[in-house]
């Protein structure tokens, strides 16, 4: 699913009116007719209902929504803020049409404003600024949002929250956003919806197919996208019925100082589960009787030293090496990373320590092979980078790295980002703050090293790892409740999403 700008959305608008053909007013009557049936389908019609509507066409998306709620028995009382006294067409049509719907409380405001009582038990619509909104919102707007976010009532905001942007928001004004509980946008996400800072702003996300035209939509030509399990279960191969551990190749997992070994479990077991045909995790010596007790299905290899990774394996027998998870940064573990990864000739995932070892000797970045995985979240992405201070920022380094040095860049969140070395950015829809739980880093690094070892291209390996990753992570939250998933649970589950995706 594309991830449009804004500048596309209205392209997009102004495509299906002359394609279909449809009028602009009917095409925002479609809208308005999505949004509404969400929201019946979520609140009944003893719940009363306040629209704010600014001038333009969100303002007249709003006013349609007042009029159509009304219609279906709701209380509704609508404001329209038309202070300099100008109305988009369709906002002055929808306007028209609202003074002729005698069951509305209708308000238009050209100067005064005296505010409703919003109580707990109302729900507020928000239908002031749309995608076109650029600049942050001042002077009496600005005190309308403080105002509509100094209250009990629930929030739900028409394609975006009032006053932010599709994209960058570095410096807007925070408090100049709507907090929405919900926000209803249309046809296909803006890329600011799906970023961890605007997440206050959003609440929760549902798209709303309006029916704008499929052609329109596939000429949009944008890095950002959002995997669709479609395009998942079109990358998950079948496998060969006559195949054989070589067939599903062998994985080198390089992971656990002593103290940490629970990392190499989790990184491992999570290898075997996603279809690997042998993994072997190198490891120092004094880990040795805990994953072998844990792990039996794995090869063990010992480091030299008794409690951290200070020894190079030869890879040559490997089919995908993954390093990082539990490593340590010590200064003997930093300098057998970089010659473990530089002189390796299969595909690389980097992980955890291996990040950090990274962020400490950013010059060794250079030595690292092209098509490598890094898999940082964002605190790690800051400091590999150039600390930025937000979660646009930091993905516009993830996406500028990724393209500079020739890597994959996974960017670890709620909406996981796959950046690729040709500056595409693929977000993932799948998984839950259950996940936000320790090892479960270390259970995507073992899932996307069993399709390196398999021999899936990076970028399948990286978006289908990241999917499972979270499909496994619902699954288990639908079954145990997201407070009580661990690391393990995501594991166990992966069967099941496995299944899943296999229908």
């Amino acid at each position: 699913m594309k991830i449009p700008s804004a500048q596309q959305m209205q392209e997009l608008d102004g495509y299906t009116i002359r394609k279909e053909p449809v009028s602009s007013i009917n095409l925002m009557e479609r809208a308005a007719l999505a949004v509404t049936g969400e929201i019946c389908n979520r609140w009944n019609n003893s719940t009363p209902i306040v629209v704010f509507a600014g001038p333009g066409n969100n303002g007249g998306d709003a006013l349609a929504v007042a009029r159509l709620l009304s219609q279906r028995g709701y209380q509704t009382e609508a404001f329209l803020f038309n202070i300099n006294g100008k109305l988009s067409e369709d906002c002055r049509e929808n306007k028209e049409r609202l003074e002729n719907c005698p069951s509305v409380k209708f308000q238009e405001i050209t100067s005064q404003f005296e505010p409703p009582q919003l109580t707990a038990d109302k729900i507020v619509i928000d239908g002031l600024f749309g995608t076109g909104q650029n600049k942050a919102l001042n002077g009496g707007f600005a005190s309308l949002v403080k105002f509509i976010n100094a209250s009990p009532a629930d929030v739900v905001s028409i394609d975006m929250p009032s006053g932010l942007m599709c994209e960058d928001n570095t410096y807007n004004v925070r408090g100049h956003i709507v907090r929405s509980r919900l926000t209803l946008t249309f046809q296909l996400p803006k890329l600011s919806l799906l970023l961890a800072d605007n997440q206050p702003f959003v609440g929760e996300l549902k798209i709303l197919d309006i029916g704008l035209a499929q052609e329109g939509i596939s000429h949009i030509d944008t890095p950002f996208c959002l995997t669709e399990e479609n395009e998942v279960r079109q990358m998950l191969r079948k496998r060969n019925p006559f195949g054989h551990k070589g067939t599903f190749g062998h994985a080198l997992l390089i992971a656990g100082r002593y103290g940490m070994a629970g990392a190499a479990i989790l990184a491992a077991k999570a290898c075997l589960k996603s279809g690997v045909g042998k993994v072997t995790v190198h490891t120092p010596v004094r880990n040795n009787d805990i994953l072998q007790i844990s792990i039996p299905e794995a090869v063990l290899s010992h480091d030299q030293n008794q409690e951290i990774f200070t020894t190079p394996v030869s890879s040559e027998t490997f089919n995908a090496l993954a390093i990082g998870p539990g490593l340590g940064t010590e200064h003997s573990s930093a300098i057998a990373f970089i010659e473990q990864v530089r002189h390796a000739h299969i595909p690389v995932l980097i992980d955890a320590d291996g990040i950090n070892i990274l962020s400490e000797h950013k010059g060794w970045i250079q030595q690292i092979p092209q098509n490598s995985i890094l898999t940082p979240h964002p605190a790690e992405m800051q400091r590999l980078g150039n600390r930025s201070i937000d979660s646009y920022s930091t993905l516009a380094e993830a996406i500028e790295m990724a393209a500079r040095h020739k890597f994959y860049i996974i960017l670890k969140g709620h909406y996981t980002a796959v950046c690729t070395p040709e500056g595409r950015v693929y977000f993932n829809p799948t998984g839950n703050s259950g996940m936000a739980t320790a090892g479960s880093g270390d259970v995507l690094t073992g899932i996307i090293t069993a399709l390196l070892a398999g021999k899936y291209p990076a970028e399948n390996a990286c978006r289908l790892g990241v999917y499972l990753h979270g499909l496994a992570g619902d699954i288990a939250a639908r079954k145990l409740g997201e407070e009580s998933v661990t690391a393990t649970d995501i594991i166990e589950a992966l069967p099941a999403a496995f299944l899943h995706l296999r229908g």
